[in-house]
């Protein structure tokens, strides 16, 4: 994997069709990173994050990621000096976002004439935001054995997938207490646990280009259109249908 290092001095605001993708890099600098519309996958070697409207990812300098639009989106990030880390974080982690928080990301982002004074303050106010935000445990990790990425690589192909941890063993050559173990180990998550986070994330990707609700629920594989929207709702705090229709136009 090749990293690029980019430099930059100050937010920015970019502007992605669906599926575009913005290639493995890091910076020297904290940045957040916000889509004010549309849906952004973030990734790292430890892991990748989804990212709707009304949730921020914190990646720390010198960490090596990767983005990937679904749906129209709107990339809006502030950067930070390596020694400001209001949240202490040494790990990228997806923040919910207030309406506060957002409405600075977007002013400080669109830099319509701002004064040096009016910036400085803004400034004073995200700091002050991320004190305040809470930290979201939204990770998919991505696993280190050869065995459970092969696994985790089917299950990527096809959510929809409904076998088994065993059935998914003996495609890759392992037994299932072997897998449920290491899924323990390495991912922190048990392989239920893992699988609904997948199809979650997969399922955002779905909602970003305007499909239904009952559709995004069977093709992320989940049973029913109910067992979805209860799984949603416990994971991102809306429902599916709220969340689709709520995304900021800006």
């Amino acid at each position: 994997m090749s990293v690029t290092r980019q430099h930059l001095t100050g937010p920015t605001r970019k502007s992605l069709q669906h599926g575009a993708w913005i290639d493995w890099h890091d910076h020297a600098r904290h940045q957040l990173v916000h889509p004010s519309r549309g849906v952004l996958q973030v990734s790292t070697s430890a892991g990748s994050w989804v990212v709707p409207p009304h949730r921020a990812v914190w990646i720390p300098a010198a960490v090596a990621h990767s983005h990937q639009a679904h749906g129209p989106t709107q990339m809006r990030t502030l950067v930070f000096d390596a020694r400001v880390n209001p949240l202490g974080l040494d790990a990228p982690t997806v923040l919910a976002v207030t309406p506060l928080m957002r409405e600075v990301i977007i002013a400080l982002s669109d830099d319509d004439g701002l004064t040096t004074r009016r910036r400085r303050n803004l400034e004073a106010v995200a700091l002050d935001q991320l004190r305040r935000v809470e930290a979201l445990p939204l990770c998919l990790p991505t696993p280190a054995d050869p065995r459970l990425r092969d696994v985790a690589g089917i299950l990527t192909a096809d959510p929809t997938d409904q076998r088994s941890l065993a059935e998914l063993g003996r495609a890759v050559g392992a037994g299932e207490r072997t897998l449920s173990r290491l899924f323990r180990e390495q991912t922190g998550m048990t392989f239920p646990q893992w699988r609904t986070q997948l199809r979650l994330h997969h399922s955002l990707t779905l909602l970003a280009t305007g499909t239904s609700v009952t559709t995004v629920a069977a093709a992320s594989g989940f049973r029913s259109p109910s067992a979805y929207i209860e799984s949603f709702r416990h994971a991102f705090g809306v429902t599916p249908g709220r969340y689709a229709g709520g995304a900021d136009p800006r």
